[in-house]
Parts: C-alpha cells; structure tokens; sequence
C-alpha cells in the first residue's frame, strides 16, 4: 500500500517519537538498526521529512534527529503525503489514469471505499500515539525472531 520509502519514514519517525521522550537526539545508525533499515535511504527519507518541518534535526556531535512538542502531535497522513504525496488517496485500485466518477474501473466504488478508510485512519493516527504503544511493548518495528 505504502512506498518502500514511506514504509522506512512511518517506522523512522515512530522510533525517533518513542525515543524523544528521554529528551535525547537519535543518530541515523540507531534509528536504522532499531527499524532494520538501509541508512543511507533513510537518511533520505528523513532529509525529506525534516525539510517538510515533520522531523527536526541537529548536527554535531550531540546531534541527530528529534521531534519539537508541535510535531509530537502530527498526523500519520502528513508522513505519507510528505513522503508518497497525494496519489493513494486519489489513485484508480487498477492504475488507470483515465478512473473517475463519469468513467468507474470496476472497482471503482469498491476501492473508494477503502481509500476514504485508510485516508480517516491517517488522519485520526498521531505520530505521538504509535510511539506511545511501542513504548508500552503492545507493537514493534522490528521482525520478532523465533
């Protein structure tokens, strides 16, 4: 459903909320490790993400990546637009360019559907409340080994 990129920038900027409750900077390689990302495509993905004010960022020795208290409250919809932009909440369930209201695919109303769901869902989720329920351990960002 999500772009490879949006997929490392929801989990990237879930990790980096759940650690600023510490107050602390998170550096690209720990951010990467505890998300098991490639850090130099998100290190992409977060410039992308700080230059749309959703992540801030601090260079230097005590820099790394943190969220101001206005970004705790960011919607999971403004990472998906920054990152995937507006497509899936307009795009045609088959990938035709010509699927409208006048001219339906045959899912058309079906696929709607879904995508004003996922839409809401983006819209009602904050960044701080994911990061919240990784901190009490009822989700993860990892792949649990067995």
């Amino acid at each position: 459903m999500f772009s490879k990129s949006c997929e490392y920038g929801i989990r990237a900027i879930i990790y980096i909320a759940s650690e600023n409750e510490k107050g602390e900077k998170v550096g690209i390689s720990e951010i990467c490790k505890n998300i098991e990302a490639p850090e130099h495509f998100t290190a992409k993905i977060l410039q992308i993400l700080s230059r749309n004010k959703i992540v801030s960022s601090q260079k230097g020795v005590h820099g790394g990546f943190y969220l101001d208290d206005f970004q705790k409250d960011i919607r999971l919809i403004d990472v998906v637009t920054a990152i995937d932009g507006k497509a899936l909440f307009t795009g045609c369930g088959l990938g035709l360019k010509q699927c409208s209201e006048a001219n339906p695919c045959p899912l058309h109303n079906k696929f709607k559907a879904i995508r004003n769901d996922i839409k809401r869902m983006l819209e009602d989720t904050s960044i701080d409340e994911l990061a919240r329920n990784l901190k009490k351990g009822k989700s993860v960002l990892k792949s649990i080994r067995v």
